[in-house]
């Protein structure tokens, strides 16, 4: 064995500790595990998911960032009135954030 490999492993024990108590409270506090959905973030929808004859998550982002020329930075899937809808944060070119509520069924702005 080389002298290098040997202080890697004469270390290890260290590193892993030190690994474990520096990743232990970013796990404790970490949000659920969210899903990429093109250049958004959804928690509860896969990319490709579609509901009944309605739209997919990346249709509504495509559509609204066309509609609203403005950059979808979050998206997400609740249920409003019994119905699925999607939930989009964008940011336009001016700095300014707003919400648009995309029925999933149809694909109404809502």
């Amino acid at each position: 064995m080389t002298h290098g490999f040997r202080l890697v492993l004469a270390n290890l024990p260290a590193v892993l500790a030190l690994s474990a108590a520096v990743l232990a409270p970013v796990a404790a506090t970490s949000a659920p595990l969210k899903v990429a959905v093109g250049n958004a973030i959804s928690p509860h929808t896969p990319p490709a998911a579609s509901y009944a004859e309605g739209i997919s998550i990346d249709q509504a982002i495509k559509r609204a960032e066309r509609q609203y020329r403005a950059r979808v930075v979050r998206a997400e899937t609740t249920e409003q009135e019994g119905r699925v809808v999607y939930v989009l944060r964008l940011l336009s070119d001016d700095g300014r954030v707003f919400v648009v509520r995309v029925a999933a069924a149809s694909g109404a702005v809502l």
